[in-house]
C-alpha cells in the first residue's frame, strides 16, 4: 500500500510546514533533556575519582556505578517504549524527566555506594526512551526531508553537553563536592520538565499496542540498523575512553591540557550533528556508510598523529564529527520500524551503549596484551570497518525492497496550540 511520503510529519502538506511557529523553542526544550542527560553520563567519568574518595572505596569499584547506568539504559529504552506505547508522547517526556531528576537527586543524596549503584541505574532507565520519544516528537513537526535535520538539533544537547556540561560539572565537584553536581544534573532535569510542560506540542493517548510493538521487532530491519550502531560506532568509544591516558603517556601533555582536548571533541561532535543531518536528509545510508568510512579513517590516523598535540587535535576533532552517525540511524529506524516506532528509536540509544561497552572492552584487550594505549586507533578502526560491512547489507536490502513508515503524527488533544498541527487529517499514511 502506498500513500504519502510524507508520513512522518503531519504538517507535510502544510505551506507552513518548512517553519512551524516556535520550532525552535521545542527543539531546545527537547535539547536541554539531552543536555542534562550528556552531562551526568560523561561528567560521572571525570568525577568518578572524587566519590570513590568520598564514598571510601577504589576506583576501579566505583566504575560500576558508570556501568550501572549504562545497565539502565540498555535495560530501560525497550522496556519504557513498550510500556508507554499507549501515553500521550508530551506525557512520556515529562514523566522520564521526573524519573531521571529523581535518579540523580538520589544519587547526590546517597548515603553509601549501595545506594549509588541503585540510584544510577535508576537514572539510565529514562535515558534511551527519552532520546527515542524526543525524536519522533521533532520528526512529527516538520517535512519529510527535515526529519535528519531536526533529529540532530535534538541530539545537540548531548554534543553540547561534553563542551559546557561536563566541564561546569567537574568544576563544580573540585569546588563545592561531587554531590553538587549530580544535584546540578536534577535541577537541568526539572528544567527540561518545565520547558517541556510549557511547549512541547500537547498530543492524545498513544494508539500504539504493546504487543503490536513487540511483534513489529520481528522487522529484520530494524535489528541491522541497531547492529551497525552497535558495533560501528563502538571504535569512537574505544578512542575516547582512554583519550586522557593517551594524552598523559603518549603526547605527554598536561593534565590541565586534557578539557581542551575534551571540548574539541566535543565541538566535532557538535558540528557534525549540525551540518552532516543536512546531507542525510537527501541521501540518508548513503550518509551514514560515508560517515562510517570517514570513522575508520580518523581511527587509523589516531596512532600516528597522538605524539604531536595539533595533529592529534585536529583528529580527536574528526572522530568527534562521527557522532552524527547517531541521528542519521535514528531517522533510518523511523523508515523501517513499522508499528514499533517508539520501541525501535529507543532501542537505538541501547545500541549505542552496546557500544560504549564493547568499544572501551576491546581497547582494553588491546592495551593490557601490551599493544600501547594508541592501539585503541585500530581497534576502533576496526569496529568501523565491521559497521560498514553491516551497512552493505543494509543498502542492499534497502534498494531490493521498499521500506515502510508508519509513524503516528502528534494529535491534538484540544483545540491545537501554535506548535501543535493544527489541520491534519486523522488517517495514517503508510509509505513504499
Amino acid at each position: 500500500m502506498t500513500t504519502s511520503p510524507h508520513a512522518t510529519s503531519p504538517r507535510a502538506h502544510s505551506p507552513a510546514a518548512a517553519a512551524p511557529p516556535h520550532l525552535a523553542i521545542v527543539l531546545v526544550s527537547l535539547a536541554m533533556g539531552g543536555f542534562a542527560i550528556g552531562t551526568t553520563e560523561f561528567a560521572s567519568m571525570s568525577l568518578l575519582p572524587f566519590f570513590a574518595a568520598d564514598l571510601g572505596i577504589d576506583e576501579p569499584t566505583a566504575g560500576h556505578a558508570i556501568s550501572a547506568y549504562a545497565l539502565g539504559v540498555v535495560l530501560g529504552a525497550p522496556l519504557i517504549a513498550v510500556l508507554g506505547a499507549r501515553f500521550a508522547r508530551r506525557t512520556q517526556l515529562l514523566a522520564l524527566m521526573l524519573v531521571f531528576a529523581l535518579g540523580n537527586a538520589l544519587t547526590a543524596l546517597a548515603p553509601g555506594f549501595g545506594w549509588m549503584i541503585a540510584a544510577r541505574f535508576l537514572s539510565g532507565l529514562p535515558h534511551g526512551a527519552y532520546f527515542g520519544i524526543a525524536a519522533l516528537v521533532a520528526a512529527s513537526l516538520v517535512p519529510f526531508d527535515r526529519r535528519s535535520r531536526v533529529v540532530g538539533q535534538v541530539m545537540l544537547g548531548l554534543t553540547v553537553a561534553t563542551i559546557i556540561g561536563v566541564p561546569l560539572a567537574n568544576l563544580i565537584g573540585q569546588a563545592i563536592g561531587w554531590r553538587a553536581s549530580f544535584g546540578l544534573v536534577s535541577v537541568l532535569a526539572l528544567l527540561t520538565v518545565l520547558l517541556c510542560a510549557l511547549f512541547a506540542p500537547r498530543d492524545q493517548a498513544g494508539r500504539s499496542d504493546p504487543l503490536r510493538e513487540l511483534g513489529a521487532l520481528r522487522n529484520g530491519r530494524i535489528w541491522i540498523t541497531l547492529a551497525i550502531g552497535a558495533i560501528g560506532f563502538g571504535g569512537m568509544f574505544a578512542v575516547y575512553t582512554y583519550l586522557a591516558t593517551t594524552l598523559i603517556e603518549v603526547t605527554k601533555v598536561s593534565v590541565t591540557v586534557i578539557p581542551f582536548f575534551l571540548a574539541i571533541f566535543g565541538i566535532g561532535a557538535t558540528l557534525g550533528n549540525l551540518f552532516v543531518p543536512r546531507f542525510a536528509d537527501r541521501a540518508l545510508m548513503p550518509t551514514a556508510g560515508v560517515i562510517l568510512l570517514f570513522a575508520a579513517v580518523a581511527l587509523l590516523v589516531f596512532p600516528l598523529v597522538a605524539g604531536n598535540p595539533w595533529l592529534l587535535a585536529i583528529d580527536v576533532f574528526a572522530i568527534g564529527a562521527s557522532v552524527s552517525l547517531g541521528a542519521i540511524l535514528q531517522t533510518r529506524l523511523m523508515d523501517v520500524a513499522g508499528d514499533a516506532q517508539a520501541l525501535a528509536a529507543a532501542l537505538n540509544h541501547s545500541a549505542f551503549n552496546t557500544a560504549n561497552a564493547l568499544g572501551p572492552f576491546l581497547g582494553g584487550i588491546a592495551i593490557r596484551e601490551g599493544l600501547g594505549w594508541t592501539s585503541t586507533g585500530p581497534v576502533g578502526a576496526v569496529l568501523a570497518l565491521l559497521g560498514f560491512l553491516i551497512w552493505i547489507v543494509a543498502w542492499r536490502d534497502a534498494g531490493s525492497t521498499p521500506v515502510v513508515v508508519d509513524i503516528a503524527p502528534l494529535a491534538p488533544a484540544r483545540p491545537a496550540p501554535p506548535l501543535a498541527p493544527d489541520h491534519q487529517n486523522r488517517t495514517r499514511d503508510r509509505v513504499a
